[in-house]
């Protein structure tokens, strides 16, 4: 990598320093070398990726080049490229990430729209009942991480109230920032807690939603690196099976729900039989099981039986 940035040691141009981060980059395996290149050196002069492309001549200065090989050489040895960037995009917001929380996929934005589309009925129901004009709608994010899933809702329902809930501080610190960068700290409560016991006695919810960690424990080893080394093993690691954390939704979240309260829930590849099995076991009617991108089927959203 330094040797081939020091070839260009009189005029480093955008385009020079594109094709070389590419070439270094896919030689260490990365995916995608060239978005992965161009991301980085948007984040390095701080332009959108497509304005490269009007400056492809534009010379980098000494600092940009030197910051621009410390990230692409950190790249290539796997550090995720939102840990370098420090940040991600989840359903249109930008949001801090850090290595104590797990990377929000794209997949989780599904569970995000379902989430917020059904809170957003909920209101509606409760303007039309008088008696009920002034209440929140009230959710529950378990296991929250960068606070991705309860943002969205808190920005996409206005009238929301979120619970966000995790094991770790570090992981509630982060949420509490993105919170207050996109204005709904007011409308939300940061909970540190080892599972549902963690909340009040008699606290409820309209909703409950959940991306908990799901991946067995002996196939942690064989992730890709930028997941297996670098995010949080307790965002991971769902016990031997990876159903760990659905046992104990399925078992203890129906109390939690008021009455229409529906619960929906992110799951791994190939787990969704062995998900609704559980919540059926407990008294749930699974409603729908939803694909993702891929269509692989990816969320489940289910309601305790009357």
């Amino acid at each position: 990598m330094n040797s081939g940035f020091s070839s260009y040691a009189d005029l480093v141009t955008v385009l020079d320093v594109i094709q070389l981060s590419t070439d270094f980059l896919a030689k260490k395996g990365v995916e995608s070398p060239r978005l992965q290149a161009e991301l980085l050196l948007s984040h390095v002069l701080r332009m959108p990726r497509m304005q490269l492309y009007l400056n492809f001549q534009r010379p980098l200065n000494s600092g940009e080049e030197d910051l621009l090989r410390d990230l692409v050489k950190r790249r290539g040895g796997r550090e995720p490229l939102q840990h370098l960037t420090g940040s991600v995009s989840f359903c249109g917001l930008e949001l801090e990430v850090t290595s104590d929380v797990l990377i929000p996929r794209p997949e989780t934005e599904i569970l995000a729209e379902e989430s917020w589309r059904f809170l957003n009925e909920q209101l509606k129901i409760k303007s039309n009942n008088n008696s009920a004009s002034n209440a929140p709608a009230t959710a529950l994010d378990f296991g929250t991480g960068s606070g991705c899933l309860a943002i969205t809702l808190a920005v996409h329902c206005k009238g929301a109230r979120v619970v966000a809930l995790d094991i770790s501080a570090r992981a509630l610190e982060v949420a509490r920032r993105n919170a207050l960068h996109h204005a709904v700290l007011s409308r939300m409560d940061f909970l540190p807690g080892d599972g549902l016991s963690a909340l009040p006695k008699g606290v409820n919810f309209d909703l409950i939603v959940a991306n908990p960690p799901y991946i067995p424990t002996g196939e942690i080893e064989h992730l890709e690196p930028e997941v297996r080394d670098h995010d949080p093993r307790s965002a991971l690691d769902g016990g031997a099976d990876g159903l760990l954390f659905y046992r104990q939704l399925a078992a203890e979240a129906g109390a939690l729900l008021k009455p229409g309260g529906k619960l929906m829930s992110e799951f791994g590849d190939g787990q969704e039989a062995a998900v609704a099995h559980l919540f059926q076991q407990q008294n749930w009617i699974v409603e729908r099981i939803v694909k993702d991108y891929t269509q692989r089927p990816r969320i489940l959203i289910a309601r305790r039986k009357p």
